[in-house]
């Protein structure tokens, strides 16, 4: 059963520029955008900051009307059904947005289930079960403002199951966490959709993604430039190894260089203070190998390795190989 069905959905914003802001322009932010999200699926959606992931989310959270196409969330249209949808539904942000912060956990959860006209007494019980479920039950009367961000996150989890939503919508859940609390709310995400729950996942964590995600749909300009599962997102660019090579100090005209050199392959350089990463996917690594060594003469070498491809040397290589 597909429960999220979106056709050719299109978003256009109006801005006004220059002085006394006369000038209007449109802004493409979701283009023609179609896929279909299956129940009990882990859905991610990926791309560049000004992608539309959020702009994609919010309409189909009922919060932005959409310009053109047509969506549907558990059969009903977003457009004209919206508050059925918002029955079906719940939203799970990362960071701290939607807590009360001088209320306790409790009271956050128990305010919730009211606006969301779930009855006092299943509310009860449900408040305790989701405080056990992300192991706040004996902080449960703490005001949030004392909760450190991994306790705030895990008190957000429970409060997206509040009125026990078919999907749930997660934008980007873990940031800013430590490893651990990231652990705990990535083990949860898996247990929901063991569950039965549908969730639409949006993360800038490619590890994450590659985890967590049944499907994966990569957006630039507002379009959908792939859609699959990650196993077959990595066959998209072809059966390559990747030689990462990092380095100290390397001067951008060695950098150019090395790029232009290996124009055949794609090259991606990260750097971090005096630190390069230099990634570079190819089908012949023991070649390139040498002909980098060749051309980093003169530059500090720290380390050089060939590796499996990862989702992220995918991610990157569709979402920066044609910057027009």
């Amino acid at each position: 059963m597909n429960v999220v069905q979106v056709q050719e959905l299109t978003r256009i914003y109006t801005t006004t520029q220059g002085f006394l802001k006369q000038k209007k322009r449109d802004i493409l932010a979701v283009d023609g955008v179609s896929f279909e999200v299956n129940q009990g699926e882990l859905f991610g959606m990926l791309g560049p900051n000004g992608a539309g992931k959020t702009t994609t989310i919010k309409i189909l959270t009922t919060l932005l009307l959409p310009t053109a196409g047509r969506a549907l969330v558990m059969g009903h249209d977003i457009s004209r059904e919206s508050q059925a949808v918002r029955r079906q539904i719940n939203v799970i942000y990362g960071g701290e947005r939607g807590l009360y912060r001088r209320l306790t956990g409790q009271q956050n959860l128990l305010y919730t289930a009211d606006l969301y006209g779930v009855e006092p007494p299943i509310a009860q019980k449900r408040v305790a079960e989701l405080l056990e479920l992300v192991g706040l039950d004996k902080r449960a009367d703490e005001r949030v403002e004392n909760y450190s961000r991994g306790m705030a996150q895990r008190l957000h989890i429970a409060r997206g199951l509040i009125n026990d939503p078919s999907v749930i919508f997660m934008d980007e859940p873990t940031i800013g966490l430590d490893p651990e609390a990231a652990h705990f709310i990535r083990q949860r995400i898996k247990w929901l959709t063991g569950q039965g729950k549908t969730v639409f996942l949006t993360t800038h964590d490619l590890w994450e993604a590659d985890q967590l995600c049944d499907r994966i749909a990569i957006l630039k300009k507002g379009k959908i430039i792939a859609l699959d599962t990650p196993r077959e997102l990595r066959r998209l660019v072809g059966d390559v190894q990747v030689v990462e090579v990092e380095t100290f100090g390397m001067p951008e005209e060695k950098r150019a260089g090395l790029e232009a050199a290996l124009k055949t392959s794609f090259v991606s350089v990260a750097t971090y203070g005096p630190k390069q990463t230099i990634a570079i996917q190819t089908q012949n690594p023991n070649e390139v190998t040498a002909q980098v060594q060749q051309l980093l003469k003169g530059v500090k070498v720290l380390n050089i390795r060939v590796r499996e491809q990862s989702l992220e040397d995918v991610y990157l290589r569709l979402v920066q190989e044609d910057k027009s």
